[in-house]
């Protein structure tokens, strides 16, 4: 049996792994993904089922705004990182080269000014 931690020490939690290999819990696009996608399934079937009352293809379109809408998220989010990252790069990229002669927005001259 485990010795319970010190109190200066933190504890060691298991993260939540859907499929084995994602790790929900500390990978925060696919646990808002995840998130988004059950609210999503429960709106699209009950929604579906108010309107049709047919309770077998009400969990299909449940299951089906599921996917769409966890697949929608995450395909959102994945496109934000990129775009921040991409945001990230020209920064550094302008801050290195801010006043060189290699900067893009400075005026390049045919002939030198002295």
């Amino acid at each position: 049996m485990a010795a319970p931690p010190e109190p200066g020490e933190p504890e060691e939690r298991k993260s939540l792994k859907l499929l084995g290999f994602l790790d929900v819990e500390n990978t925060p696009c696919a646990r808002h993904s995840i998130l988004y996608g059950s609210l999503g399934s429960v709106v699209a079937g009950f929604g579906h089922f108010l309107f049709t009352s047919r309770i077998r293809r009400s969990c299909d379109v449940g299951v089906g705004g599921f996917i769409l809408v966890t697949l929608g998220c995450w395909y959102n989010y994945a496109k934000q990182r990129i775009q921040e990252r991409i945001a990230r790069e020209e920064i550094k990229k302008k801050i290195l080269y801010e006043g060189t002669h290699l900067d893009p927005e400075r005026k390049h001259n045919g002939s030198s000014s002295n």
